[in-house]
């Protein structure tokens, strides 16, 4: 039977697509940035590729299934462990897509059902997945908000354990990873905040008697965040550089980024986990959105290189050559000082912080 899905940026109706590949677009500046469609009739490619860029947009709204305890969160919710891109989106449309990174959700045509009602931010949820999250857990759920619950859970992506969990009127998200991935964490933010940096701070707390790193959510119905990966995409169809409009937008958050990075030695900035805040009136960039996931950090520390740097992709360059780029540009903008007694037990990555910063500060503009 032929569904017909409408997508929905709020209470705007987007665009629909059907099963079959057909599609109308209503509003093409308000598309999710990483869908792509072209409307037709017969063409039996575009209808293919229709289908094929809609199950991946409604995929990349889940976890993937690298992710720790992934496959318990599914088994508890009596789901299959999918693979495809095709049982990941049946996934996602199982709760409408709905997730934490923006406003976005999909209903099937001619559902009366508002933005009002369903969204993350505003309906209250219970925090029944939050021990299949951190924890592993294995669960038997019956509850009617299970729907919105998986979305929150599930539209975390990452590597490590991490939950949502709603504090009054806004999320917290806990993760976990270990006692010593959680106070990496937590140690870097203390770094990174003795620099101008717009960021997510990290601090210390608990769940289920282990350590957790804690952050407050970056998002709201007003603002939403779009990866750098799914930004690639939107830059592909419309023949944009993104380099030079990351740099043309926000080039000092941009520097500030490969700086940070390199004096905490972050090895994870992949294309994942940085990119831009979205003005959800207009649906435009405004700026990088704030530096977030410290988890990886002091790696690559034996010796003052660093690793090779994620963000100038396709170029190729470390992390130090790209953060000596970045003084040189922007200068460091250092506003406190990075405290010796954060690193006690830890001589040697305070040394080797040192160092790298010293070696900016010579090179500073």
């Amino acid at each position: 039977m032929k569904i017909v899905y409408e997508i929905m940026h709020g209470d705007r109706k987007v665009a629909w697509i059907d099963t079959q590949g057909h599609c109308k677009i209503y509003y093409k500046s308000f598309m999710p940035f990483n869908l792509y469609l072209e409307v037709t009739e017969n063409d039996i490619d575009i209808l293919v590729n229709n289908v094929t860029n809609f199950q991946y947009w409604c995929a990349s709204r889940i976890l993937t299934l690298d992710r720790q305890y992934a496959k318990a969160i599914l088994n508890s919710i009596g789901v299959s462990q999918a693979f495809t891109d095709k049982e990941r989106a049946s996934i996602a449309l199982s709760y409408r897509c709905l997730s934490l990174t923006d406003i976005y959700w999909v209903r099937q045509k001619k559902e009366k059902i508002s933005f009002a009602e369903v969204n993350l931010y505003e309906n209250h949820l219970d925090n029944a997945l939050v021990d299949v999250s951190l924890r592993g857990k294995q669960l038997t759920i019956h509850n009617q908000h299970l729907e919105k619950e998986l979305a929150k859970d599930l539209a975390t992506n990452g590597c490590y354990p991490k939950a949502w969990i709603r504090k009054k009127e806004h999320f917290q998200l806990y993760k976990d990873g270990g006692k010593e991935i959680v106070e990496n964490e937590v140690l870097a933010s203390k770094v990174c905040q003795c620099f101008d940096c717009k960021q997510v701070k990290y601090v210390l707390g608990e769940y289920d008697g282990e350590l957790v790193s804690v952050s407050d959510i970056m998002t709201t119905k007003e603002f939403s965040i779009v990866s750098r990966e799914a930004f690639e995409i939107y830059a592909v169809n419309h023949e944009i550089d993104p380099i030079q409009y990351i740099l043309k937008l926000d080039g000092y958050s941009y520097y500030m980024m490969n700086l940070l990075d390199y004096l905490i030695g972050n090895v994870d900035r992949h294309w994942g986990n940085w990119g831009f805040l979205v003005d959800n009136k207009k649906n435009k960039p405004i700026a990088l959105h704030p530096l977030m996931d410290f988890n990886l950090s002091f790696q690559s520390y034996e010796d003052i290189e660093g690793a090779n740097c994620q963000t100038v992709m396709p170029l190729r360059m470390t992390q130090k050559e790209a953060a000596l780029e970045a003084v040189k540009k922007i200068g460091m903008h250092q506003v406190a000082e990075i405290q010796k007694d954060w690193f006690d037990g830890r001589e040697k990555d305070y040394d080797m912080l040192m160092r790298r910063w010293e070696l900016l500060r010579q090179h500073c503009k």
